[in-house]
């Protein structure tokens, strides 16, 4: 007989390029980004950016394990992306909906995420706003 887990939630978080998905189910409290350990992840001020919903969940996330799968953007923007989903996918758990006003008075992009995207490019220079320079010479 094949071996189930029940998955409780699976959310997901953005921001810029960067998309995370967030699978939790009952567990241990393991947490694992892109099948990398969260101790072993590397920079240290992305695992601190993805520990925060964790470590302000008071003991919850102690009763579950969390996977995460994060793709584009840079690390700062994965970090956020996978610490939304997160956030977003605890709140969702048994128990967990008192978590939901804690994060929003911790920061309200935790759940809420933000909107800001890049500017497309225009003609007539190499990025959104900048100009070719004129020289007159």
């Amino acid at each position: 007989m094949p071996r189930t887990r029940k998955v409780v939630t699976v959310q997901s978080g953005k921001r810029k390029t960067a998309i995370a998905r967030a699978t939790v189910r009952p567990g241990s409290g393991t947490v694992r980004v892109n099948s990398i350990y969260l101790d072993a992840l590397t920079p240290e001020t992305a695992r601190t950016k993805i520990l925060e919903p964790i470590l302000l969940s008071e003991g919850l996330a102690k009763e579950y394990d969390i996977d995460v799968k994060v793709e584009g953007g840079g690390f700062t923007g994965r970090a956020e992306a996978a610490r939304m989903a997160i956030a977003r996918a605890l709140v969702r758990v048994p128990k967990g909906s008192a978590l939901k006003q804690v994060f929003t008075d911790y920061d309200r992009t935790m759940l809420s995420g933000d909107s800001r995207r890049k500017e497309p490019k225009k003609f007539g220079g190499p990025g959104a706003r900048r100009r070719r320079q004129k020289s007159y010479r």
